[in-house]
């Protein structure tokens, strides 16, 4: 018969180097592939906020969004720019910038490896007067109070800087801590200190009534299959209807879902 042996056997300190050595290269090796999927899943998803495809159950305010910033950036005179993103997790619209770009920062409560700042909108851990351009897209529906991060982002952009906004006024909500939903006046309200506001709806009431079917169907889809099947069929189908039918809106945006803000320091 075999005994086992009651006390493990004494690894000599040579054998215990190598195994400490091999441990930290696999932790390593794991936490950079950890680190390059969580990149590679927020450039995916980048791209499919600023050139969504029309399959996209929120294709209908993205594009109109993409269409609306790419002309305001457009107008931002000057190169060598210094952008602040707040909740930069993703940064779609930083492609829209170019090469004009000195320096881009983004802010973001939680650390992923395109943050360059770890906190929150409330209390940006910067000096004043020191960005050309702000970007704070679907994020003012999220945070404790809307005013505070509006004070803040006016704070660090220096005079005759852009901040560029877009937020919900009518959606499902998607997240614990979606508590907020913006109208025209509410938004000239919170950015009543700044010299310049555009509001611009990202679509017209028809627009709207489709988007929010499409935001719907997107909810009860629970499962990925459905979902896919959805993004073939359904989707596109009432995307194109929104496309084509919100020209009979003239101009009513009384169910905007959606708003772009450019604001002028």
């Amino acid at each position: 018969m075999f005994e086992f042996m009651a006390t493990p056997m004494a690894v000599p300190s040579t054998a215990r180097s190598n195994v400490s050595a091999r441990d930290t290269r696999v932790e390593s090796a794991a936490g950079a592939s950890r680190s390059s999927k969580t990149t590679f899943s927020a450039a995916t998803e980048s791209r499919q906020r600023l050139y969504p495809s029309i399959g996209n159950p929120h294709y209908l305010v993205l594009a109109k969004r993409r269409q609306i910033f790419a002309e305001w950036i457009g107008q931002i005179a000057g190169d060598n720019l210094r952008v602040l993103d707040v909740g930069g997790r993703v940064q779609p619209y930083r492609p829209l910038l170019g090469i004009r770009v000195a320096q881009y920062v983004a802010l973001d409560p939680v650390a992923t490896e395109m943050v360059d700042l770890v906190g929150a909108g409330e209390q940006i851990p910067v000096e004043s007067d020191l960005f050309d351009v702000v970007f704070c897209t679907q994020v003012l529906q999220l945070v404790d109070d809307p005013a505070v991060v509006i004070d803040e982002i006016y704070r660090v952009l220096r005079p005759g800087g852009s901040f560029l906004l877009s937020v919900p006024s009518s959606s499902p909500r998607f997240a614990d801590s979606d508590g907020w939903r913006f109208l025209p006046p509410a938004l000239r309200t919170l950015l009543r200190t700044f010299s310049h506001v555009i509001i611009m709806p990202e679509g017209g009431t028809i627009s709207g009534f489709f988007r929010t079917i499409n935001s719907y169907l997107y909810i009860f889809a629970r499962r990925p299959l459905l979902t896919k099947a959805l993004g073939f069929t359904l989707f596109p189908a009432l995307n194109i209807a929104g496309l084509m039918l919100d020209r009979f809106s003239n101009g009513n945006d009384s169910y905007a879902v959606n708003y772009s803000v450019l604001a002028i320091k």
